[in-house]
């Protein structure tokens, strides 16, 4: 009982600043504007480790490579913990298991990275009803962009309503249900 508490403490800890190292990695590559209160919070909160990393992690393309290494550092790190803690069926005992844990990591960001994007989407949706020029209307915009606009070229409204963020819904659904978990299985037929 113990273990299931202190589990989700690193849980919880650890997925705030994945998730708001992946963001800062989403920020820069989507070019979202820097001067409001999200982007503020999400530098602050993951410049301790995203700083230090950038003496060893150069970007590439424009792509801060520093903060996705980080994140994905990060969640090596709990994986490792909760297989300490017997949450996770995963040894670190062997080679096998290192790897698993590396490549169970990566899956897991890409997992992480589907559901920020079902956020924005969702989050896009309900302030263009009830806020539409709130500040961060612009930040959720330019994370959501890339994914929507190729989708609304090809899909026409219907009836004045636009879709496409009700596909982009499935479509990322889909990507979890499949691939995603035929990662993770084989992620952790590695341990």
């Amino acid at each position: 009982m113990i273990n299931n508490a202190l589990g989700f403490l690193l849980r919880t800890a650890f997925e705030l600043v994945i998730f708001a190292a992946l963001l800062r990695f989403y920020f820069q590559l989507f070019r979202v504007p820097q001067k409001n209160p999200l982007t503020d919070f999400v530098i602050a909160l993951t410049n301790f480790g995203v700083r230090p990393l950038r003496k060893f992690v150069p970007g590439l393309y424009g792509m801060d490579l520093s903060s996705l290494v980080f994140a994905w550092l990060l969640e090596i790190i709990l994986l490792a913990c909760l297989g300490l803690l017997n949450l996770e069926p995963i040894s670190l005992s062997s080679a096998g298991g290192i790897f698993s844990i590396v490549l169970l990591a990566l899956v897991r960001l890409f997992e992480i990275s589907l559901y920020m994007l079902i956020i924005a989407v969702f989050l896009q949706a309900i302030m263009s009803w009830v806020s539409p020029y709130n500040p961060l209307a612009a930040v959720i915009g330019a994370l959501t962009r890339p994914f929507l606009r190729p989708l609304q070229r090809r899909i026409p409204p219907v009836g004045n309503v636009d879709l496409t963020p009700l596909i982009l819904f499935v479509v990322c659904q889909l990507i979890i249900m499949l691939p995603l978990r035929w990662l993770e299985g084989l992620a952790r037929s590695f341990a």
